[in-house]
């Protein structure tokens, strides 16, 4: 159930940003939330919606899916991909050092 809550949270926040008023759409922008959480995870490494600059990512690509344009996503926030895996990295490598 915690998993359902984060979700409708975070469903909340991207429809807040996307400017959707409605609730006509709220399993489709879930799905949009859900495998764009997973694709950045297999790309990046693993992290959650508590990951702000994941986060970021997450309704970056799922506003991308939305408007039928994923196929422009990894160019164009591909510094922030980068960055995001970096950081992952790092933290880590931080954990295996304690």
């Amino acid at each position: 159930m915690e998993a359902q809550e984060a979700l409708g949270k975070v469903l909340d926040e991207f429809k807040e940003r996307m400017k959707i008023s409605h609730s006509a759409e709220d399993k489709n922008l879930e799905r949009l939330l859900s495998s764009s959480l997973i694709a950045l995870n297999q790309s990046c490494g693993t992290f959650g919606y508590d990951n702000e600059q994941g986060k970021e990512l997450v309704f970056e690509r799922a506003r991308y899916a939305y408007n039928d344009s994923l196929e422009f996503f990894a160019a164009n926030f591909l510094t922030e991909i980068i960055n995001l895996s970096i950081s992952l990295l790092g933290a880590d490598g931080e954990e295996d050092s304690e």
